[in-house]
């Protein structure tokens, strides 16, 4: 039987750099209304599945330091991450497109992730939220909170 061809199910996340994270963030929050969190500058955006609305998740809105190394190449001004449902099939589906994957991985309690270039060198990111978690809470909140926190995914 032929595996199912994997695919991005949406966008768990918009990060981009900042010359000052708590400033910008504060903009956002003031003039556009963004739910801004202390610590970490960010905002989590809660949404339902538009074809089963039982399935709750979110998508990460946060600036980073200007001088963070978490995109990689200092060039590149934004990252994304990207949902998924099986992280481990896309990698392979990728990587038998001759696609660059960067060989660390990061497997937590927020979900799996992975770091891939695009066919400009853009570094995305590849996330596969938690299965438990993510109908009760959206995964991505804990994992901004941990990546203030000084967690191992570091901002």
């Amino acid at each position: 039987m032929p595996t199912k061809h994997q695919q991005v199910s949406g966008i768990g996340g918009v990060f981009f750099r900042s010359k000052d994270p708590a400033k910008l963030a504060a903009w956002y929050k003031k003039r556009l209304g963004f739910a801004v969190e202390d610590g970490w500058h960010g905002c989590i955006f809660n949404w339902r599945d538009y074809k089963n609305p039982k399935n709750a998740g979110s998508t990460i809105w946060s600036p980073f330091k200007a001088d963070t190394k978490y995109f990689g190449s200092p060039k590149q001004a934004a990252m994304i991450n990207y949902r998924v449902s099986d992280l481990k099939k896309m990698l392979a589906q990728l990587k038998r497109a001759g696609v660059w994957i960067d060989p660390k991985t990061q497997d937590s309690e927020y979900g799996k992730f992975a770091w891939v270039k695009d066919s400009e060198g853009n570094r995305i990111e590849l996330w596969e939220p938690p299965r438990e978690s993510a109908a009760k809470k959206p995964a991505a909140n804990k994992k901004k909170k941990s990546a203030a926190s000084k967690s191992p995914r570091k901002r």
